[in-house]
C-alpha cells in the first residue's frame, strides 16, 4: 500500500513543483504592454510603477530612460496627452506603459511624469505631457538608434530632462523609409 501511495505522490509532487516554478518569478519584471513583443520595457507588470530616469548619452547628452536604462522617445505626430501610435507602429515603437503612477528617477523632474489611457485600455507613461515609447531596435541600455528616425508619419526623438527633444545623430536616417505612409502632421 505504501509503495502505491509513493508512486502516486511522487509524480503529483513533481507536477506541483513544476507548476509553482512556472507561476513564480519576479512580479516586478517589466513588459511591453500589448505591443506583441516579448522584449521588456521598464513598465511593471506586477502592479508596480514605471520609472522615468536620466542617463548620459555620449552623442545626445542627458536623455530620459526607463528603469533599465533604455532610451525613451517622443513621436512628433502625437498630441499633448494623446498617442497616435497604434497597431504596426506600436510594434516597432512599443508604448512605455505602467501599472500605477509613474515615478521620476534620478535626474528626472518629479512634476513631469504622467499617464494617459491608450485605445487598448493600457496606461501609457507621459513626460511633460508627451507620450513615451521605446524603440524595438534598441537592443541594450544606452542605445538611441531611433533618434531622428522618420517613421509612421513623423519623426521620433529622445528627450532631455527638460522635456525638449534631443537633436543630434545617434540613430538618424530613415532605414526602410517612411513606414507610416504619410508626411508630417
Amino acid at each position: 500500500m505504501r509503495t502505491r501511495l509513493s508512486l502516486i505522490a511522487l509524480p503529483l509532487g513533481v507536477t506541483v513543483l513544476v507548476l509553482l516554478a512556472g507561476c513564480g518569478g519576479d512580479d516586478s519584471s517589466p513588459s511591453y504592454g500589448d505591443s506583441g513583443s516579448s522584449r521588456s520595457t521598464g513598465a511593471s507588470s506586477g502592479g508596480g510603477a514605471a520609472t522615468v530616469a536620466v542617463a548620459d548619452n555620449p552623442q545626445l547628452g542627458e536623455i530620459l530612460v526607463d528603469g533599465e536604462g533604455r532610451t525613451l522617445y517622443l513621436f512628433e505626430k502625437d498630441e499633448s496627452n494623446a498617442s497616435n501610435c497604434n497597431g504596426e507602429c506600436a510594434k516597432v515603437w512599443p508604448p512605455y506603459t505602467t501599472k500605477g503612477g509613474p515615478k521620476a528617477g534620478e535626474g528626472a523632474d518629479a512634476a513631469k511624469p504622467g499617464t494617459l489611457k491608450r485605445d487598448d485600455g493600457s496606461t501609457q507613461v507621459t513626460y511633460n505631457e508627451a507620450p513615451l515609447y521605446l524603440y524595438a531596435n534598441d537592443n541594450q541600455a544606452g542605445e538611441a538608434n531611433g533618434n531622428e528616425l522618420d517613421q509612421f508619419g513623423a519623426e521620433w526623438y529622445a528627450l532631455h530632462p527638460s522635456g525638449e527633444k534631443a537633436e543630434g545623430s545617434q540613430g538618424g536616417g530613415t532605414p526602410g523609409g517612411d513606414q507610416g505612409g504619410g508626411g508630417y502632421y
